[in-house]
């Protein structure tokens, strides 16, 4: 017989072993839920919004915003054809995917109008990808990230990206080397960073840019090249929520460089000092070092940044470019090309008022007196940075090979 204390003990050590057993009382199979894998939002043009059904709301009963209706499109994964292994022969249907647009005046008013058409509750756990088309990034992009930052099922390293195109196009798009669409878009934005063509970039990392001071966001810029392939095509500028421009491919590598992006991925042409050739270089690492200052009571930045670099091609074989005097023009002209592009591209970003680089960091963090005094808001910032800030660009190239065959 147990004493009493030894009974009381273990119907003390039951109850406290009762709720591990209950790990899994919420537990939902995946072929049980409607797993949204990507999301295009573009604006809803007229004849789109009067298809809107009476679901959230009774049409004209609300004061809902005037602004224009969005259209989103969603990838949704279809259960049982999601590919696990290398494709396999056999008939029937093989699309992992299915793609339904639907209207809406917000983006959760859209997805209770997408759950009509869905039978199984939704779950954005494994969303991979959003696509803004442009225009709805230059009219602002508040609403939409006050939706994804509420929503505790949106991953942070989820991928935001700008479409030239109509956001939906990208949700239909069919590319050759990955069966399922989004995975290939959120694959491309990752592996063009390893590869180190872009910079980091996924949705958490741009709602700190939005929260900072003294830093503008940015995000990839695609566009669709024949039927099927996506092309990576500059970066989106933003001032505060807004899309304020773009830039060209090659400025992404201009943008790297004086944010001090180690890998190097671009290459560029370069001209052969005394002749009428160009040899092609390509950078492999790059480094930078950033110095803020006040010059006559103005803010002045020093960029310094340093390349290491190899030949890739040379045009003509005519030119000999072993000797050491060669290689010290050629990378002599390639620093000057290469200060003159950077110093255009600030001048680009100082017109749209976006400071992608996050000078105003340097400045909030070196001279916090200056920033207190006559900064203190991102607005003020913003003006500051377009019509005050002045700036100097120091590059260093040095050429480590020339290539096999030098003559």
């Amino acid at each position: 017989m147990l004493h009493n204390n030894h009974k009381i003990a273990l119907l003390l050590l039951i109850f406290l072993l009762l709720p591990l057993l209950s790990g899994c009382w919420d537990s939902k199979e995946i072929d049980k839920r409607a797993n949204i894998l990507a999301i295009g939002i573009d604006e809803a043009k007229t004849k789109e919004q009067k298809h809107e059904d009476e679901i959230a709301h009774f049409k004209n009963k609300l004061p809902i915003s005037n602004e224009k209706m969005i259209k989103l499109t969603a990838q949704i994964a279809v259960p049982g054809r999601i590919p696990l292994g290398p494709e396999q022969g056999g008939g029937g249907p093989t699309n992992p995917v299915l793609v339904i647009p639907v209207v809406g005046h917000t983006i959760d008013d859209a997805l209770v109008n997408l759950q009509q058409e869905v039978s199984n509750p939704l779950f954005l756990g494994h969303l991979r990808i959003i696509v803004l088309n442009e225009k709805v990034a230059r009219k602002g992009t508040q609403q939409i990230n006050d939706f994804l930052r509420r929503n505790p099922q949106i991953r942070r390293t989820a991928n935001l990206v700008v479409s030239k195109e109509h956001a939906s196009s990208y949700m239909k798009v069919n590319p050759k080397l990955e069966r399922i669409p989004s995975l290939y878009l959120a694959d491309m934005i990752d592996n063009l960073s390893g590869l180190g063509k872009f910079p980091p970039s996924f949705i958490g990392l741009f709602w700190t840019h939005l929260s900072s001071k003294g830093q503008d966001a940015y995000l990839p810029y695609l566009s669709i090249k024949g039927k099927d392939n996506i092309q990576l095509n500059g970066l989106a500028l933003f001032k505060g929520e807004r899309m304020a421009g773009k830039t060209s491919p090659l400025e992404i590598g201009d943008f790297m460089s004086v944010i001090g992006i180690y890998k190097g991925g671009y290459g560029a042409f370069s001209m052969v000092p005394g002749t009428d050739t160009v040899v092609m270089i390509g950078t492999k690492t790059r480094r930078s070092r950033i110095k803020v200052y006040l010059k006559k009571g103005k803010p002045h930045v020093l960029i310094r940044v340093r390349y290491e670099c190899e030949i890739d091609e040379k045009q003509s074989q005519k030119v000999y470019i072993a000797n050491s005097g060669m290689v010290k023009k050629i990378e002599k002209e390639f620093s000057g090309s290469v200060e003159e592009s950077i110093k255009s591209f600030i001048k680009k970003t100082q017109s749209k008022e976006s400071d992608i680089f996050g000078f105003g960091e340097y400045f909030r963090a070196k001279l916090p007196k200056y920033w207190k005094g006559r900064v203190r808001t991102k607005e003020n910032w913003e003006k500051i940075f377009k019509n005050d800030l002045t700036f100097n660009v120091k590059v260093d190239t040095h050429l480590n090979r020339v290539g096999m065959k030098a003559k």
